[in-house]
């Protein structure tokens, strides 16, 4: 079966060469954005570009507040920082998750605690934090939530939208109102997926997102921090370019800050890329639906969208009935130049989140052992 399916997609991606899990396409005004950018001198974090980029994802997505950042960890790290996380603090996510999410966590000095899954959006489950919550937490008189065994503050919960797909956002945010957390969505991989026909990213109080070289659009590398409040807006903004006091000439910061402004260089290339957004996303669900039309046809489950959703499909994925098939189709499709993928080593089985809490993790075990990404990279007008 694997190596039908080396023919198919060789077929259709129309190439001998090596062919990538996610690569990024330059077919728009990318070349003519970045040489204004180098023309104009301004390429590092002050230009044009970065408002205009701002201002392009604020409207499109639909958030009051964007603020553009280095990588989406920098904008996950600041919005953890501004939602008052400190060093001893407890912060919720799930074990099926880019590894980036606990590292952000990690970088204040807090502790993951890592979650389950649903099986049918791959993300959160509100039934498992709900149960760990009830079994684990407790308000205390300052309305504070925190872990009864050792009176720590959980302070937040992190959903991510795994491989494009919006997570329960409606029962998610219910859960985290009743608990007294803020909720931050792990948008990275969600740009152009939308939740009952509102952008991703919108729920909770911040949100990011991710423009890496393998995502829907890239700035190369780049994030961007969505944030409902003007209040979270200006502090993310100061807090993200070293908090410096705005001066003619005086250098003075007012605060711990962090030198996470994107460059006028990336956005410009996000400006660009940007564009081409509807072009890409119609092209990554006729893709995902080519996909879809050829494992039924043989049996294989192909994962798709949620009902109550619209997913950008950034990596198709399929579930095989083994870890030992699974594995099979991994050496085959990659020895054969096809980039093929398992999920992400599961969070609790990394060495440095060996030790955190966590609760009954089945359905990510399960799709840690079975599930595959495929190539994804979207095709236009027969181009790769």
């Amino acid at each position: 079966m694997s190596l039908d399916f080396v023919n198919f997609v060789r077929n259709l991606y129309k190439t001998n060469e090596l062919i990538p899990l996610h690569a990024p396409k330059f077919l728009g005004r990318e070349k003519e954005f970045i040489l204004d950018t180098i023309n104009s001198t301004f390429v590092s974090s002050i230009g044009t570009y970065v408002d205009r980029f701002e201002s392009n994802i604020s409207s499109y997505t639909g958030s009051k507040y964007a603020i553009a950042t280095v990588n989406g960890t920098a904008a996950l790290h600041t919005a953890l920082y501004l939602s008052g996380v400190k060093a001893g603090d407890l912060v919720i996510t799930q074990s099926l998750t880019f590894v980036a999410t606990c590292n952000a966590i990690h970088m204040l000095g807090a502790s993951p605690v890592l979650i389950d899954v649903d099986i049918d959006t791959l993300g959160l489950s509100p039934t498992s934090l709900s149960t760990w919550l009830e079994e684990n937490a407790y308000i205390d008189n300052q309305g504070v939530c925190k872990y009864i065994k050792t009176n720590q503050h959980i302070k937040a919960v992190v959903p991510m939208h795994t491989f494009g797909h919006p997570v329960k956002l409606d029962e998610l945010i219910r859960i985290a109102d009743q608990w007294k957390l803020d909720l931050i969505e792990d948008a990275a991989e969600s740009f152009g997926s939308f939740y009952k026909s509102k952008h991703t990213g919108l729920k909770g109080r911040f949100a990011i997102l991710s423009f890496n070289g393998n995502k829907i659009i890239t700035t190369g590398g780049g994030g961007m921090l969505l944030c409902k409040s003007e209040h979270d807006a200006k502090r993310a903004k100061h807090v993200t370019t070293t908090a410096k006091v705005p001066h003619t000439f005086e250098f003075f910061h007012n605060e711990h800050g962090f030198n996470y402004r994107m460059p006028n260089l990336n956005a410009a290339l996000g400006c660009a890329q940007f564009e081409m957004i509807q072009n890409y996303l119609k092209a990554k669900r006729d893709l995902s639906k080519i996909y879809s039309n050829y494992f039924q046809l043989r049996g294989i489950n192909f994962f798709k969208e949620p009902e109550y959703c619209k997913s950008n499909y950034w990596l198709n994925t399929i579930s095989l009935d083994s870890k030992k098939t699974r594995n099979e189709w991994l050496k085959v499709t990659n020895a054969h130049k096809i980039m093929t993928r398992p999920a992400w080593k599961l969070m609790h089985h990394l060495p440095m989140f060996a030790k955190c809490l966590r609760g009954n993790l089945q359905t990510s075990e399960l799709i840690e052992e079975t599930y595959i990404n495929l190539p994804s990279s979207p095709i236009l007008d027969g181009n790769l």
